[in-house]
């Protein structure tokens, strides 16, 4: 079989610098505008999907009207692909369960099984509040938020009273976090808020707990799309 027959053979996701070369050229003909003059729109049909006659232009460097091109429209272009690629590196890197959301804990049970049987890879990290404690409802807004930015750890929360032992959180140590992981307390902060100023945001709270390093790397799709705010493609 001949080598340029096993380049057409190849999966759309292959590796190796040409194999990379033409995964975004098939990617910048998915994403090229409608309104893109024909001869360009033909010019990235060849540079993505080549026919017969098209294959010398394949297996040669990149000429410098494609160059050209790319470096005109591609901007925005690269860095949802350059996005795309890292989604797609994370997913076949993760591990363990994704939540995403904060789980509202209704009994002590409830408590002591998602500490014991939670997967041994996950951090788990419990708010116990009450109702009008002031701090509580806040840090509730914050833990939403970190929630979606760090879906392998599962947040949860449960009401003082409902965890059975409301003698030992009364409302002078709440809130309170605990930290978990594979059933062992990491972390245990009663009157968490005391650390923060009155106003305090999510921004805060990561802050307090990777001072403790209890949170792992944040997600790769979070850190993506705070470079695409400002960010420059090198």
């Amino acid at each position: 079989m001949s080598a340029s027959q096993d380049e057409e053979d190849l999966p759309a996701n292959h590796t190796g610098p040409k194999g990379v070369i033409n995964d975004w050229r098939r990617f910048k003909l998915d994403s090229v505008d409608q309104t893109v003059p024909h001869n360009r729109k033909e010019l990235l049909r060849q540079m993505s999907t080549p026919r017969e006659d098209d294959k010398e232009r394949l297996n040669r460097k990149m000429s410098v009207q494609e160059y050209e091109l790319i470096q005109e429209e591609d901007e925005r272009c690269l860095k949802r692909y350059r996005k795309q690629c890292m989604q797609e590196m994370h997913e076949r890197l993760s591990f363990g369960p994704k939540f995403e959301i904060v789980h509202e804990l209704e009994s002590g049970e409830a408590f002591l099984e998602v500490i014991e049987k939670e997967h041994q890879l996950t951090p788990v990290v419990v708010h116990i509040y009450q109702h009008g404690v002031k701090g509580c409802e806040q840090l509730n807004s914050c833990l939403d938020c970190l929630a979606l930015e760090y879906s392998s750890v599962k947040f949860c929360r449960i009401d003082a009273v409902a965890t059975g032992a409301a003698e030992r959180f009364s409302p002078e140590v709440l809130p309170a976090l605990l930290v978990y992981k594979s059933g062992e307390l990491l972390g245990n902060f009663l009157d968490v808020t005391k650390h923060f100023n009155e106003d305090f945001f999510a921004t805060d709270v990561e802050g307090f707990l990777n001072e403790y390093g209890l949170l792992p790397e944040k997600e790769f799709a979070a850190c993506v799309d705070d470079e695409d705010e400002g960010g420059d493609v090198e």
